[in-house]
């Protein structure tokens, strides 16, 4: 540890300048402790309200009729990709709307585009308790 000066004038101006670091690091300290709150307030904000039951006007899957208009859900929300467990895994990669409890591993998340792109290549599949190829509006039967 560096040796103090013997004299008092500036022992004292140390103690002050100690005393402003201390005050300052309180004023961080306080911040910090109320970020948290604040990111979470954000983030409730920002999640999309949790999934409804199918709507009466949706078909089941494989059902003949119109497919139904993408919803403002569709348009907005965030896909996830499963990735395989390794690259000779012979399981395809998975699409998840990015709330579904069922995403295990490595994921990524992706935009509609590519979610709707990735679900026309056989190299990946849906997921089937999410269903993310009913909110893209893609009948996959």
């Amino acid at each position: 540890m560096a040796e103090l000066p013997p004299d008092a004038p500036r022992l004292r101006v140390i103690l002050a300048h100690l005393d402003r670091q201390i005050a300052e690091t309180d004023t961080v300290g306080t911040y910090l402790r109320l970020q948290p709150d604040a990111v979470q307030r954000a983030l409730a904000r920002a999640e999309p309200p949790p999934r409804k039951e199918r709507s009466p006007g949706r078909l089941a899957k494989g059902a003949s009729g119109p497919l139904p208009a993408l919803t403002r859900l569709a348009q907005t929300a965030e896909y996830a990709v499963q990735q395989k467990c390794s690259a000779d895994d012979p399981n395809p990669a998975v699409i998840h709307l990015a709330s579904c409890e069922e995403i295990t591993g490595a994921s990524r998340t992706a935009p509609s585009d590519e979610a709707r792109a990735a679900l026309m290549d056989p190299s990946f599949v849906p997921c089937p308790a999410c269903r993310p190829e009913t909110e893209l509006g893609i009948d996959l039967a």
